[in-house]
C-alpha cells in the first residue's frame, strides 16, 4: 500500500477539503486527487462521497481511517527505530552489577532523555568489538589489551573507568575487621574466582596481578552462581574473592560479609568505552563527555596497572 496515498487519504479527511490538505502537504489539489483516487482503485471501495458542498466520508472511508492513522504511526515508529537521535542508544555492560552498569545507571539519572538500550552480550573484548564494529551495539565497556594502532580502523577507545578492589570475605575470615589490605598480605590466603574464562582480558589482568604479587587465585570448582558463591564465602574462615568497588552485590543480613578494600598500592582493573569513530548517534558525544567527567582518581594514592593499561 502507498503510505503516501494513505498520508494524502488523513490528511484531506484532518483538513476537511482536497484544497486545505495540498496545502498541508505542500502538494497540487490535483496530486491530492490522483493520490485518494489511486488509493481508492487499490482498496476497491470508494473512501469519499463528492457533493456541490464538498466531500464526505464513505461508511468505508469511516471504517479505513482508524487503520490509516495506524498505518503511519507504525511508519512513524519504524524510522525513529533506526535513525540515529530518535532510536534509543544501544549500550553493552557485559553484566548488570558491575561499574560499566552503575555509570551508565547515573548517565541516565543526569540525562533522562536520552533512551538507553542496556544489553549484556557476556562477551569477551574481541567479540564485544566485533558487535561495535558490526552495529550490533553503539558502544561497550572492556578492558583493551592492545595498542590503539592495532585495533580496527573503525574502532575509537577511550579509558574512562579506573576501578578499585575490594577483599569480600566472611565474618571469621582472618582479614575480616581490617580497614583496608594490601596485595601482600593476600598473598597468604586464597583468593576464590571460580568460573573465570581463560584467555579473556579480565583472566589476563588477574594472571598478571598475581604474578606481580604472588596470589593464589583459585579457579577451581563449578559455577553455582554468584548467591551460591556469597553463600560459601560467608561460611567458610578461609575463602576470599576479590570485587570491582561498585560491583553490586546482596545478601542476606546473616552472611555478615565485609568489604574490605585493598590499598598500597591500589590494584586498577582498567575499562574503555569502545565505539565507531563513523557513528552519527548524538547520545554517544553526551556519554562520553559525562564519563570523562566521572573518572577521578583520589590524589596521592599508589596504584597498580597491568602492563598493558599503558599502551597507546
Amino acid at each position: 500500500m502507498n503510505l503516501d496515498a494513505v498520508r494524502t487519504f488523513v490528511a484531506a479527511v484532518d483538513a476537511g477539503q482536497f484544497q486545505d490538505a495540498a496545502a498541508a502537504l505542500s502538494i497540487t489539489q490535483q496530486a491530492v486527487s490522483k493520490r485518494i483516487a489511486a488509493l481508492e482503485k487499490d482498496l476497491g471501495v470508494r473512501l469519499f462521497t463528492r457533493t456541490a458542498r464538498g466531500t464526505h466520508l464513505t461508511v468505508d472511508g469511516q471504517t479505513f481511517l482508524p487503520h490509516a492513522r495506524e498505518l503511519l504511526r507504525a511508519e512513524a515508529r519504524a524510522d525513529a527505530s533506526v535513525r540515529p537521535g530518535r532510536r534509543a542508544l544501544r549500550v553493552d555492560v557485559h553484566s548488570r552489577r558491575i561499574a560499566p552498569a552503575v555509570l551508565l545507571q547515573d548517565f541516565h539519572r543526569s540525562h533522562p532523555r536520552i533512551e538507553l538500550d542496556v544489553v549484556t552480550l557476556d562477551a569477551d573484548v574481541h567479540a564485544a568489538m566485533a558487535a561495535v564494529e558490526a552495529g550490533t551495539v553503539d558502544a561497550t565497556f572492556h578492558a583493551v589489551t592492545v595498542a590503539a594502532r592495532h585495533l580496527p580502523a573503525a574502532i575509537r577507545t577511550t579509558r574512562v573507568i579506573d576501578e578499585h578492589h575490594e577483599l569480600l570475605v566472611g565474618p571469621r575470615h582472618a582479614l575480616a575487621n581490617a580497614r583496608f589490605v594490601t596485595p601482600a598480605q593476600l598473598a597468604d590466603h586464597r583468593i576464590w574466582m571460580p568460573g573465570m574464562a581463560p584467555g579473556t582480558e579480565w583472566a589476563d589482568y588477574y594472571d598478571e596481578l598475581a604474578a606481580a604479587f604472588g596470589l593464589t587465585i583459585d579457579l577451581v570448582g563449578p559455577v553455582f552462581g554468584n548467591e551460591a558463591l556469597l553463600a560459601e564465602i560467608a561460611d567458610s574462615a578461609e575463602l576470599a574473592t576479590l570485587a570491582g568497588e561498585r560491583t553490586r552485590y546482596l545478601w542476606p543480613d546473616s552472611y555478615d560479609l565485609r568489604r574490605v578494600p585493598v590499598r598500597d598500592p591500589a590494584p586498577i582493573y582498567p575499562m574503555s568505552l569502545i565505539w565507531r569513530d563513523d557513528n552519527p548517534h548524538p547520545a554517544l558525544a553526551a556519554l562520553r563527555n559525562h564519563l570523562g567527567s566521572r573518572r577521578v582518581r583520589a590524589p596521592g594514592t599508589e596504584v597498580w596497572l597491568p602492563a598493558w593499561a599503558h599502551l597507546t
